[in-house]
């Protein structure tokens, strides 16, 4: 309630209030502050301080009379005061008889007539209950101060007591910390510091023991009779009036009613608005209860889906440990059979070669001797045993049985992407959801049977297989689109249509597409993949069977016609819905430039992960030497820096003069040669050679930039508001490409 019995102007409890033709109220004091003078020569609309029915808003609103727009006069004049809470305080006015106040809350003007600030009714009222606020805290204070002491609430360590308090502030300073953190200079210089509430009540206390006790108010007086006490309240003025007022005739044809009864009246009306008023507080504890409670709810609830989370991916760690004990096991027994073969086949070898060699050394001693007769002795045995030996080497004994290479491959594309797209789903629910009505119709062989019989009133039952429209269906780059058709109308109404794709490599089937459209396309699917399509319709009885299965083939990537290589090109653009959003992107997205001074990062709409890919990037514009960067990147690359920084991005930033390759904030092979206005950056991605490879105007630039590139990669550019460049799509692979 404090708030409420402060002045907007000086931010203090109020003293001597006034109450405003708009309601509001302020101090007198303050009242004399902000009162400015009109030009001699300008003769505003007169808005009666008494607070008569001719103070009209809407009026004065239409009138504008001290607007800065319409007459040139602001309802404040510059000054170099101002109150704590940033209201303009302005000097004394000069009494002067064109004079206006406006009020500090609302900025509506009222004009001062002879009467000056006195027109303005004193609201006893709310004096009343400021006497009363500060009579309830200084006696809370008192005895507060009897158990412990107000401390400074600045101190760092072993706070003191406080010497005084700022009103304004709502804190607590001992003296130190009162001159260094709060000077009474600059503009804290119209706080005012009290001494804070417990030296109030022992000042109170020795001064004079009990506070007297709180006199009667006097009963208001009129302000146009001050001698005459309000008797009667006027409806139409919405203001007290006396019996003098009625006998002038100023609220003779107005609505007049006792004091009295308007009175009661008004407090029953009072009552009953802060019923309504006391059921909403109570509705918002209510609320701030269950806001607290769920608070706690989220906490418990985030532990245990982060353990369940942990659970899973721990289980999923655990059987991938599993499979490849499993797997290492069969390399060991390859490993270990292959060892076998080829010692036997070192140890057979060997015992062959020392015996050929023992007997090619005896044949040699034999060639030695000189005796004809004894040579022919033993040379026909000696010939067979030369020709036996030479026997043995029969083809294939001088190769190896087994090879070094191993003949398992473990092909981890699939799972490693379903790894990388493993993600939360969001539940449904089952009465809503018609999918899971499956188990009326999947796998039934009745559903079956009940579409192959129309003829067969049998009641309710699910739609028929939709039939696929070959003709409709067809690919674009990494793109598919599928076509359908119901066969026959169905009794029950087709809600909708699900559509199936596998994986690319033979998986499983996932859902594409749920909808009541027949044609449908799918985008980001891998390149030179072929993707198995079924759809089925579902109405409100279950789910129908599969339509024939399509088989698609999304864009090679590469073809071989004659044994010369030569390229199937992807047609793409900028994704704006990837784009920082600093990038500016026209031409039908094939255009960017950037609205920042920092570099920006915006990506291509493919996706690549097999075949040769090449794709050219024109510079529309080139200033004050900005570093483009030119690659592919991750999805998930930052964009709010150069491209390449991360360990998302493989790029190449060059300037006018020279390059760099760079990934992950690595540069490397600076090359001589940049680029102006009208040069071209190729990128060529062989991802059948798994590298990356750049040029300039036609020219491989540099060697090879990076190799062992695995995964799928987007076309990316990172540039300032230097530069603007266009995609070029579609174009053939240079030749003569250099490791």
């Amino acid at each position: 309630m404090e708030e409420e019995l402060k002045c907007p102007v000086c931010g203090s409890l109020f003293k001597d209030p006034i109450l405003l033709p708009c309601s509001h109220n302020v101090c007198l004091a303050c009242a004399r502050n902000i009162t400015v003078q009109t030009p001699e020569g300008e003769t505003p609309v007169q808005s009666r301080a008494s607070g008569s029915s001719d103070y009209d808003y809407l009026d004065m609103d239409k009138m504008s009379l001290y607007s800065e727009t319409d007459s040139g006069y602001g309802s404040y004049t510059p000054c170099q005061l101002k109150s704590p809470n940033g209201v303009r305080v302005f000097p004394p006015a000069i009494a002067h008889r064109h004079c206006s106040l406006t009020c500090p809350l609302c900025h509506r003007s009222v004009s001062l007539d002879e009467r000056g600030l006195r027109g303005f009714p004193r609201n006893r009222l709310l004096e009343a209950i400021v006497a009363r606020y500060q009579q309830n805290r200084a006696a809370s204070a008192s005895s507060s101060s009897s158990s412990t002491a107000v401390k400074c609430q600045l101190c760092d360590r072993n706070p003191v007591d406080a010497a005084v308090m700022c009103e304004q502030c709502d804190v607590f300073y001992c003296t130190a910390c009162q001159q260094r953190c709060h000077p009474s200079r600059g503009p804290l210089a119209k706080h005012r510091l009290v001494p804070p509430p417990s030296q109030a009540a022992r000042g109170a206390a020795s001064g004079g023991g009990q506070q007297p006790p709180a006199t009667a108010r006097k009963p208001a007086t009129c302000v146009d009779h001050e001698a005459e006490n309000f008797s009667m309240y006027c409806c139409s003025c919405k203001a007290p009036v006396c019996m003098k007022c009625l006998e002038e005739g100023k609220h003779a044809k107005h609505d007049v009613k006792p004091l009295a009864v308007m009175w009661k009246q008004h407090k029953c009306q009072i009552s009953q608005a802060l019923n309504g008023v006391s059921d909403k507080a109570k509705d918002a504890k209510e609320f701030l209860v269950q806001l607290k409670n769920m608070l706690q709810q989220i906490q418990e609830n985030g532990v245990e889906f982060e353990a369940c989370l942990v659970a899973q991916c721990d289980s999923l760690i655990e059987a991938l440990t599993r499979q490849k004990a499993k797997l290492l096991t069969k390399v060991t027994k390859e490993k270990e059979y292959k060892l076998k073969v080829v010692r036997d086949q070192i140890t057979h070898c060997t015992m062959k070669l020392r015996q050929t060699t023992g007997m090619m050394e005896y044949c040699l001693e034999v060639l030695k001797e000189n005796d004809p007769s004894g040579f022919l002795q033993i040379s026909d045995a000696l010939i067979k045993r030369v020709t036996s030996s030479q026997d043995q080497w029969v083809k294939g004994a001088l190769e190896p049985k087994v090879g070094p290479e191993f003949d398992l491959t473990l092909n981890t594309d699939s799972l490693l992407q379903t790894i990388l797209q493993l993600d939360f789903c969001q539940g449904k629910d089952v009465q809503e959801n018609p999918l899971l009505n499956q188990m009326q119709a999947a796998g039934s062989g009745e559903a079956e049977m009940e579409t192959e019989r129309p003829g067969v009133d049998s009641g309710p039952s699910v739609p028929a297989a939709p039939l696929l429209q070959l003709e409709k269906c067809c690919t674009r780059n990494n793109s598919v689109t599928l076509a359908w058709r119901v066969i026959a109308p169905h009794i029950n109404p087709i809600e909708g249509y699900i559509l199936e794709l596998d994986d690319g490599n033979g998986g499983q089937y996932r859902e594409v597409y749920v909808g009541k459209e027949t044609v449908c396309t799918v985008d980001g699917l891998h390149f030179n993949s072929s993707y198995n399509a079924r759809v089925k319709a579902y109405n409100a009885v279950g789910v129908g069977p599969y339509s024939k299965t399509v088989v698609l083939k999304t864009s090679d990537g590469s073809i071989t016609t004659d044994c010369c290589f030569l390229p199937t090109v992807a047609w793409f653009t900028f994704d704006p819905t990837s784009a920082h959003r600093d990038i500016v992107l026209t031409n039908e997205n094939q255009t960017v430039s950037c609205n920042s001074y920092d570099d920006r990062v915006v990506l291509g709409t493919a996706a690549f992960s097999k075949g040769v890919h090449y794709w050219e990037v024109s510079i529309d514009r080139y200033d004050n030497h900005p570093d483009p960067a030119f690659g592919v990147a991750r999805i998930n690359t930052m964009k709010d820096m150069m491209l390449g920084k991360d360990d998302k991005a493989w790029a190449m930033y060059v300037d006018n003069n020279r390059s760099w390759f760079m990934h992950n904030n690595s540069h490397t092979n600076r090359a001589e040669g940049g680029i102006t206005k009208g040069s071209t950056v190729g990128v060529l991605l062989d991802l059948t050679k798994h590298t990356l490879t750049f040029f300039i105007n036609k020219e491989q630039h540099g060697p090879t930039a990076f190799e062992n590139l695995e995964g799928v990669f987007m076309p990316a550019v990172s540039l300032n508001r230097n530069v603007q460049v266009t995609l070029l799509t579609g174009l053939e692979v240079p030749k003569n490409i250099k490791q």
